[in-house]
């Protein structure tokens, strides 16, 4: 079971916790005759599962719907049965599944000259950005077994985003009437965004490589400014690469609307970290560990403190062993800022409790020399600073899901 600070203990003692709901979003099927548009069920997906989930909604990734697909042999983009859909969400163990269709109708009347405008989609075969989009979702709703309401919408397809914010908000007031938002707030952090800048958007989610992902990422985010989530993937990308530059300028860019806000800010910590801005990098992971505070957030705050020589650092080294203690590095961190201080005795039974269970730890095993021979820390000395051990996962959706499991007992 995921680890979560002074949550998993409540966690343990309830045993077999009923799972709290999730939600699973589909892509739209196309029951339009135009070619090449399937990417628009895939962005109206999207935009929901991205909405739902920013407001706190637990909805299950892309990546498990399309493991999903992958285990019950379901072709991508294929138009589903009500007993397919129900099966996808079942294997998911999915309270409810929102899905549905689209439909573009040509409008004849809609000019060269508007078709050539900027924010056209030039990739479909026959479609024009003026053309007529006809959204339809519905609410499955396994849990209870019924069928939720029909939510239409009907517009242009170059305002796709602000349809798809219209279908997402009435979606939201469907699953979570108590706690959604105001809707002018949620418009607010929505703007309307480019018809090309969505379009590149989803067709980097569905590329085969990095490649023609980074390509088409980075194009969406020229084309519209305010779109948060190309930046989100690009900033992820090159942290992966070890850019670090580049990917803090991508992640810095990433809003708080955006369901990414908190992974994006934990990975813009560890780039200022190797970057040696520690005083940004313990900004970034304070404002994370208030809103996720995960084992691993506060395990990185303390190494951020720890090169500030902030005495909080060792209070967040326990507080993090305190959330895992099978955790070797977290031994290891409490035990190095105890021996940093000079308390050699608390430092050993750190490092022991670390070999205890991870005895090949070559470094724990001269850390605790140390510590027998009362040899302490050396400025300038490479052994001695700059030791501290980094967390580099984030999961703030087990968080969730903890956290919601253990509210749905009270």
């Amino acid at each position: 079971m995921r680890r979560l600070p002074f949550l998993c203990l409540g966690i343990v003692l309830l045993g077999a916790a009923a799972r709290a709901d999730t939600v699973l979003v589909l892509p739209f099927f196309n029951q339009s005759t135009a070619e090449n548009i399937d990417w628009i069920g895939e962005s109206i997906a999207e935009t929901l599962r991205e909405s739902l989930a920013s407001q706190g909604i637990l909805v299950l990734s892309r990546e498990d719907r399309l493991e999903a697909y992958r285990r019950l042999s379901i072709r991508a983009n294929a138009v589903l049965t009500h007993a397919t859909v129900m099966k996808i969400g079942e294997a998911l163990d999915a309270s409810q599944v929102v899905y549905g269709y689209f439909q573009v109708s040509p409008q004849a009347n809609a000019s060269a000259e508007a078709t050539a405008a900027p924010g056209a989609a030039g990739s479909a075969a026959g479609v024009s950005p003026w053309d007529s989009l006809h959204l339809s979702a519905r609410v499955l709703d396994l849990k209870r077994s019924r069928q939720g309401p029909e939510f239409a919408e009907i517009g242009a397809l170059e305002d796709l985003a602000s349809l798809e914010t219209n279908l997402a908000w009435r979606c939201l007031t469907f699953l979570a009437p108590r706690t959604a938002i105001t809707e002018e707030d949620f418009r607010r952090d929505r703007p309307p965004l480019r018809l090309d800048a969505v379009e590149n958007y989803i067709r980097g989610l569905m590329a085969p490589s990095p490649e023609q992902k980074h390509r088409l990422f980075t194009q969406a985010a020229r084309l519209d400014a305010r779109f948060s989530a190309p930046n989100f993937q690009l900033g992820k990308m090159e942290w992966e690469k070890k850019n670090y530059d580049i990917a803090a300028g991508w992640l810095e860019k990433v809003t708080r609307a955006d369901s990414h806000y908190f992974e994006a800010l934990f990975l813009l910590g560890l780039c200022r970290y190797y970057k040696a801005d520690f005083a940004g990098a313990e900004k970034s992971f304070e404002t994370v560990a208030a809103a996720v505070p995960l084992s691993e957030v506060i395990n990185d705050l303390g190494a951020t403190q720890s090169r500030l020589r902030n005495p909080t650092a060792l209070d967040n080294f326990r507080r993090a062993l305190e959330g895992d203690t099978t955790d070797p590095d977290y031994h290891f961190n409490v035990g190095y800022s105890l021996w940093k201080q000079g308390d050699f005795a608390q430092a050993a039974e750190s490092f022991r409790a670390l070999l205890d269970r991870n005895p090949e730890d070559a470094e724990a095993v001269v850390f605790l020399g140390r510590c027998l021979k009362k040899d302490g820390a050396r400025a300038g000395d490479p052994r001695s600073e700059g030791r501290e051990r980094l967390k580099l996962n984030f999961e703030e959706t087990a968080y969730r899901q903890l956290k919601a499991e253990l509210e749905s007992k009270h």
